[in-house]
């Protein structure tokens, strides 16, 4: 019978560290219900890790405690890969091929490599994404068993700055490897959203706390992907300057401001101190920024609001009031809330949050690379207490004697003490104290 896999993911962001626990039936049932996460400040800048030691020890301490949850070693884990220097290059391959021979898979694997071959300056290539396929010039979905005599392949290279992947890589000295490295906003974009988002046109907007991710999806294939260098957190440091107080009392008033982003309704009433209405204007202006470079993004990935049919916001900053409202009346593009990946049942309420959906979407994400077997979990086994035997065993003819049937006692009054004994114990008591006052002496 094949036993189950548990796939383990970590996703390091600005604010926080997630890991989280899938366990893959041979069915291919994919549940979670544990998840581990620690908050931390200034660790993590854009996305790219700072103080590897502090990162280090919060990740080892998160991976623990998922061990002490089921009971088991962790041995490999995927990593999530995002940050400000993530973003996609196109690049175009073309070959010249046999017309008498069909394209083999093989061939199409060995075009796409080479399209690493050029070094990008100051940036690694973290993931390749093929994008369109050409055969003698006509677009065709799968070149796959056709036959022609050149082959053009257009792939998406997801590049960032060497110090992204390297630092992730410290992470994990302390025996626990990465099993593999996975882009975030890619994992999110094929678990959560549609293949009619991804064919039509969507856009996929991720506001985390310093970073916004924007993805864009058209007839099926993702056709850019860039990381902006603004975020929630924006909002918070320009309450804190504009308005003297401290992060935390910030985040509070951004928080408990219903509508921020229509200032001259909001009730001029203090939250902690701070006029709420007076908050309201410097999350409208900042927010109206970050919608604007967002917006600049369908221009720098080539297309227009009338190709894409809607946008899908996630991130801890995706629930700021009025966001939804205020983005489609800027970008004239209609906007929902992401949801949890489908393909993963949350069996733990606790956990069942959106702010969560990023690891979430690495978990399922990985269920569908991890090979037949594999696991990131040794459970801890145990075995039976010795059975002792004779030496010889038994005999072939033995036969065990009959045991007399239990029968309960009939129920009879309780016999008086017997006073001999009674006398008895009282003089063997008196002697023992005898015995211990000498010995005091």
């Amino acid at each position: 019978m094949e036993k189950n896999q548990y796939i383990v993911a970590l996703e390091i962001g600005s604010s926080k560290i997630v890991g989280a626990i899938a366990e893959k039936t041979s069915a291919g049932y994919l549940s979670v219900r544990h998840l581990q996460e620690e908050k931390h400040l200034n660790s993590v800048r854009y996305g790219i890790v700072q103080n590897v030691e502090n990162i280090k020890n919060s990740v080892n301490r998160i991976l623990r405690n998922l061990e002490g949850m089921v009971d088991g070693r962790i041995t490999q884990v995927y990593m999530g890969v995002s940050g400000r220097s993530l973003h996609s290059i196109v690049s175009e391959v073309n070959r010249s091929v046999g017309s008498t021979e069909p394209i083999t898979k093989e061939l199409i694997d060995r075009i796409i490599q080479d399209a690493t071959s050029t070094p990008i300056r100051n940036h690694d290539t973290v993931d390749i994404v093929p994008r369109a396929f050409y055969v003698d010039k006509v677009e065709t979905p799968n070149p796959v068993g056709q036959f022609g005599s050149s082959i053009k392949i257009k792939v998406n290279l997801i590049v960032a700055k060497p110090a992204l992947k390297l630092n992730l890589n410290r992470l994990m000295t302390f025996g626990i490897p990465a099993k593999d490295y996975i882009v975030t906003p890619l994992a999110v974009g094929e678990q959560i959203l549609s293949d009619s988002d991804r064919e039509l046109g969507c856009m996929l907007v991720d506001m985390g706390a310093e970073t916004t991710t924007v993805t864009i999806y058209k007839n099926k294939a993702l056709i850019y992907l860039s990381t902006l260098p603004l975020g929630g957190r924006n909002l918070t440091t320009d309450i804190m300057i504009g308005l003297k107080v401290l992060e935390e009392t910030a985040e509070n008033v951004k928080k408990n401001i219903n509508n921020p982003l229509d200032p001259s309704n909001v009730s001029d009433v203090r939250i902690e101190g701070v006029s709420a209405r007076e908050a309201a204007c410097y999350i409208s202006a900042r927010t109206g920024e970050i919608i604007a470079n967002i917006n600049q993004q369908l221009a720098d990935a080539g297309v227009t609001s009338n190709d894409i049919q809607s946008i899908v916001l996630i991130g801890g900053g995706a629930h700021l009031g009025g966001l939804q409202q205020k983005m489609e009346e800027t970008i004239k593009i209609k906007v929902r809330l992401g949801q949890n990946p489908p393909t993963l049942n949350i069996l733990n309420p606790e956990i069942n949050r959106m702010e969560y959906i990023e690891v979430f979407s690495l978990l399922a994400q990985a269920a569908e690379m991890i090979e037949s077997g594999d696991t990131c979990i040794e459970l801890n086994k145990y075995e039976d207490g010795p059975t002792f035997e004779s030496p010889n065993g038994p005999s072939p003819n033995y036969t065990e004697p009959e045991r007399p049937v239990d029968r309960e006692p009939k129920s009879k009054k309780p016999k008086k003490p017997n006073r001999w004994k009674k006398w008895t114990d009282k003089l063997s008591s008196l002697m023992s104290e005898d015995d211990a006052t000498d010995d005091e002496q």
